[in-house]
């Protein structure tokens, strides 16, 4: 692929997209950004909220501590966060700048200001409404689809931006379906590597950063550490246990940023400490680490492509279908072991489920990345899944097709019993 193809640029385009710096989980951070713009549009501290949230959004809120909140948990923790002390302009590190002074008022405003959340069923799986009130003053301000996709703003009952919006739409981004094994495949081996250094070097720096504070502090079930005590400390260990404690500081209140993939943090941590901490131990240069990163966070995007942004179906096995065969190309596999190492992985763990954010995203991580590893462990072997076993099929496209169908279609009625187990229902 050379850069007068098409793809080569969308393929670029893709990873500057995705890969940005979000704090915390990026659900309660992208309802902090809506509430953020919604009291930069009021212009003044509103004396009434109202939220109305999709399921797919209350379930990945509702058990999740927000950061620079001092530990707070929840869609009000998350609005307050963002209406005090956010910076829409930061987006996604909205709440990245908060003082003590703040935090406390956080605090205060939680108890004096009245906060009501609504479940909300427009049919958009992925849709948050922050409605803010003073006096006769009001206004609105809607995100559907993705997290930063402001669609609809309003004072006073004028409507000041008011964009259409299509179940399952990324309007403004670039169209995923140029994203195929082959032309990633095509792409990793030709692309010049000076286009995706710093995008990639970012997301090195950011992710290994707070798998090391993982390791370092006391967060949720600390995964990390429990992998680390009880196993042997081979290179798979650490790759596991490096990504678990990514996952298990981002989930318990780390204000470390980390840079996504998919529109996740537990993802874009997935697909990118295990095939940097095998770089290390191979002895890998910056250039081969690089495209070692690159296949994995697009192997990871294309499969997620079919799912959609929020679903019953955990992320973290795409990122760990990724991870695994990022760490075949840096192992020497060509294009067979790579997307054999895909359908193997898909094959081991598409049945675990989203149940929201929250500390055992960190052990889901460590079960993906596994069978990322074991599936190039297997084919490296003369072992592989066939089509008809069970929902893999021949070609690796065709998998990919099949789980999306599973994650998409199958499992909506799944995701919908899941968030009535979490609110109480």
């Amino acid at each position: 692929m050379d850069k007068t193809d098409i793809r080569y640029q969308a393929y670029i385009d893709i990873l500057k997209e995705e890969l940005i710096p979000a704090m915390g989980c990026t659900e309660p951070i992208a309802l902090a950004y809506a509430a953020a713009t919604a009291r930069e549009l009021l212009g003044c501290m509103p004396e009434r909220v109202e939220v109305g949230a999709s399921g797919s959004i209350i379930k990945n809120v509702k058990s999740v501590i927000v950061p620079n909140t001092g530990h707070l948990k929840g869609i009000p923790a998350a609005a307050a966060a963002g209406i005090v002390a956010g910076n829409p302009d930061r987006q996604l590190e909205v709440i990245s700048h908060v003082t003590a002074d703040q935090e406390a008022e956080m605090r205060t405003f939680l108890e004096q200001v009245p906060i009501t959340v609504e479940h909300v069923d427009n049919h958009i799986i992925f849709d948050i409404i922050v409605k803010l009130y003073h006096g006769n003053d009001s206004c609105m301000v809607r995100i559907a689809n993705y997290h930063t996709n402001i669609v609809h703003k309003e004072k006073n009952g004028e409507v000041l931006l008011d964009l259409p919006i299509e179940e399952e739409s990324e309007e403004g981004l670039t169209d995923r379906s140029v994203l195929s094994m082959e032309g990633i495949w095509d792409f990793v081996n030709s692309v010049d590597v000076a286009d995706i250094q710093e995008v990639l070097n970012r997301q090195a720096e950011f992710n290994l950063k707070i798998a090391q504070e993982g390791i370092d502090g006391n967060y949720g079930a600390n995964i990390g550490k429990v992998l680390l005590d009880s196993c042997a400390p081979d290179v798979q260990t650490r790759a596991k246990a490096m990504a678990a404690a990514g996952s298990d500081a981002r989930m318990n209140g780390c204000e470390l940023p980390v840079i996504i993939n998919s529109g996740s943090g537990n993802q874009g941590i997935t697909v990118s400490v295990p095939v940097l901490i095998y770089a290390r131990e191979l002895g890998a240069d910056e250039e081969k680490t690089l495209r070692a990163l690159a296949l994995s966070n697009l192997c990871a995007i294309h499969q997620k492509t079919k799912i959609g942004r929020l679903s019953a179906y955990c992320g973290a096995v795409n990122a760990g279908s990724g991870a695994g065969a990022g760490i075949a190309y840096l192992c020497g596999g060509g294009y067979k072991e790579i997307v054999h190492t895909v359908v193997n992985s898909l094959a081991i763990v598409s049945g675990i489920v989203c149940d929201g954010a929250k500390a055992s995203c960190a052990a889901k991580i460590a079960a993906a990345v596994d069978a990322g590893l074991l599936g190039y462990n297997m084919y490296k072997r003369g072992q592989q899944f066939y089509g008809g076993d069970g929902i893999v099929t021949k070609g690796v496209e065709e998998t990919i097709r099949n789980i999306g169908r599973l994650g998409k279609d199958g499992m909506q009625q799944t995701n919908e019993e899941i968030i009535r187990i979490m609110v109480g229902d």
